[in-house]
């Protein structure tokens, strides 16, 4: 189960859906034998390789491996997170999503959280109108280049200086103080009561993907500190996942080619005032995995432009490394280098849009890579080579397996006079992203593992758990992917009728996903002379048999070392 919501309605949600229905709503399907087919959406191609299994609920690409769920399709096609997918999918069921029985949300009703902070939008919007000191925050503005229709854009406010306006006009009762104080914008005192936690500043309303309001940035209008102060974190509003402007970037750009990433607020509101509506901000943090991860299911592409000094220069060192491990096909990152002492505000005032938008200005991240690694070294000596290898070594590592690697690997080679081999890559640690791994296809079969082989028969014919009269026999097994093969055969016995597409949907949080959707598009050779359902009988009475074998091992270790006194009893308990 993902998030809150019932597994039994993602369940529903997935049998009131036609895969096919759905993705031919996108991308046309024409019937080939029993399934459907068509070019491939997630890359170039002449010859369609995307098939569409109607029975499986299931879509698999044999070009680039591309395969999932009906969710999983929107997830990909549409940019969407997971619980936007549930939603868009259940509006068109006609079906209202529920929370978890049972499972009540330990902060409350967080619906009203993020209905209160509309109301919080409203009442600084309308202070930036109309407050009796909001020429000091309209001055700023007008200063900064920000015009009115920008302004309302992005729902720019004021927060008045005093230190209860906000409790004033949403806090008037205990109760609604302390949903307040729960949104993170008013703070508690020491000797009671509530103080507003932002005055005097202009005010920039935070809305995750999905469009509501999850927090706060204020900036000063004077040189008092801090300059920026944001929403601490809350029930509803995590800094290291959430993006400033990406819900306005995907409102504007109906494609998103690619999306620039800079430091504020500010930067994100400047380039919009000149008609770059595709850029976003981290929230007073460095450059997280969540943020990358979020960024490319928005974008393949991501422009890093940070300011040109010393922080941003670390800033971008700290996103070049965390983006690596997140390299595969298909995504790039570039960095935007601004001349000392700008930031994309004063760069785009100063030299246009068609100059921040030049892509020849770009530097990829493999070439941020070697620059920095090699920076002050003489490449023409030994002990220069010797040193750049020793400091790309370590950052060339956390680049997952794949071409990408291999190309870098290779670009090395040129600058060092090694052969890979000699340059001494290690393989990439346990807690680092698995690549996205292709599909085994029949020349591999061979190679599968008995239980990796019964799990994708069962995911081709998830029937064949039917067969199966005493499933819990495996639960004594030690082996590797056997509790998977248990727990895939129960569920399919309890929901008899349950689809490849559903089956999957129950392990997508789970760290076996990948390898999962990886069986789910395996091809099989069937000797038209072998029962597949004897075949998949015999491969888990050979299990079971194994299981029974190691448990006999055991019992006979145990006599071994028993006294003599108990060695006959023992005896008669293993036969």
């Amino acid at each position: 189960m993902a998030g809150r919501i019932p597994q039994s309605f993602i369940d529903e949600l997935l049998a009131r859906t036609d895969i096919v229905d759905l993705i031919d709503g996108f991308v046309p399907l024409k019937k080939m034998g029993k399934d459907f087919k068509a070019c491939c959406p997630f890359h170039d191609e002449k010859t369609p390789s995307f098939t569409v299994s109607q029975n499986k609920q299931f879509y698999h690409c044999f070009g680039c491996g591309a395969n999932g769920t009906a969710i999983s399709f929107l997830m990909e096609y549409s940019h969407l997170e997971f619980l936007e997918a549930i939603e868009e999918m259940a509006n068109k069921a006609g079906l209202t999503i529920p929370e978890e029985v049972g499972q009540p949300r330990a902060d409350g009703n967080l619906s009203e959280l993020y209905e209160l902070l509309e109301l919080v939008v409203r009442f600084y919007c309308k202070q930036l109108r109309e407050h009796r000191q909001t020429d000091r925050a309209v001055d700023y503005l007008k200063n900064r280049g920000i015009s009115g229709e920008v302004a309302k854009q992005f729902e720019l406010g004021y927060a008045p200086a005093g230190w209860d306006n906000l409790i004033q006009a949403l806090g008037t009762s205990d109760a609604a103080q302390q949903r307040l104080a729960r949104t993170g914008m008013i703070i508690k005192r020491d000797n009671g009561g509530y103080y507003d936690r932002f005055r005097d500043r202009i005010m920039f309303p935070i809305r995750d993907p999905r469009g509501r309001v999850i927090g706060f940035g204020g900036r000063v209008l004077d040189d008092d500190t801090p300059k920026y102060l944001n929403s601490p974190e809350t029930a509803i509003y995590h800094k290291g996942r959430e993006l400033y402007g990406l819900y306005q970037a995907r409102r504007a750009n109906k494609d998103l080619q690619r999306l620039y990433v800079v430091e504020g607020y500010m930067d994100v509101i400047a380039l919009a005032q000149y008609g770059i509506s595709n850029a976003v901000a981290s929230l007073g943090t460095a450059t997280t995995r969540e943020h990358l991860e979020r960024l490319f299911r928005a974008t393949p592409q991501v422009v890093f432009c940070f300011d040109g000094d010393q922080a941003g220069a670390r800033a971008a060192t700290r996103a070049m490394e965390t983006a690596l491990p997140l390299l595969e096909e298909g995504r790039q990152v570039f960095f935007k280098f601004l001349p000392e002492g700008q930031d994309p505000d004063d760069y785009i005032r100063q030299k246009g849009t068609k100059a921040f938008q030049n892509l020849s200005d770009l530097t990829p991240l493999s070439d941020y890579m070697i620059n920095i690694a090699k920076d002050g070294i003489d490449l023409s000596s030994v002990e220069g080579r010797s040193l750049f290898l020793k400091n790309i070594r370590p950052r060339l590592e956390l680049i997952p397996e794949g071409v990408i690697k291999q190309l870098n690997v290779q670009h090395i080679e040129k600058i060092t006079g090694l052969s890979a081999d000699k340059i001494d890559i290690r393989t990439k640690s346990k807690d680092q992203p698995l690549p996205r791994r292709r599909p085994l296809y029949k020349s591999d079969s061979g190679k599968m593992t008995n239980t990796s082989w019964l799990i994708a028969m069962l995911l081709r014919q998830p029937d064949l758990a039917l067969l199966v009269e005493k499933p819990e026999i495996l639960t004594q097994s030690k082996e590797p992917g056997v509790d998977t093969l248990h727990k895939m055969i129960v569920l399919i016995q309890e929901i008899p009728r349950i689809t490849t597409g559903q089956i999957l949907e129950r392990w997508r949080e789970s760290r076996l996903n990948n390898r999962l959707h990886e069986l789910s598009s395996t091809e099989i050779l069937d000797d038209e002379n072998i029962n597949l359902s004897n075949d998949f009988l015999h491969r888990i009475d050979t299990i079971a048999a194994e299981i029974k074998t190691a448990t006999r091992k055991t019992g006979e270790t145990n006599l071994a070392d028993a006294s003599e006194e108990h060695k006959a009893y023992l005896r008669n308990l293993q036969k």
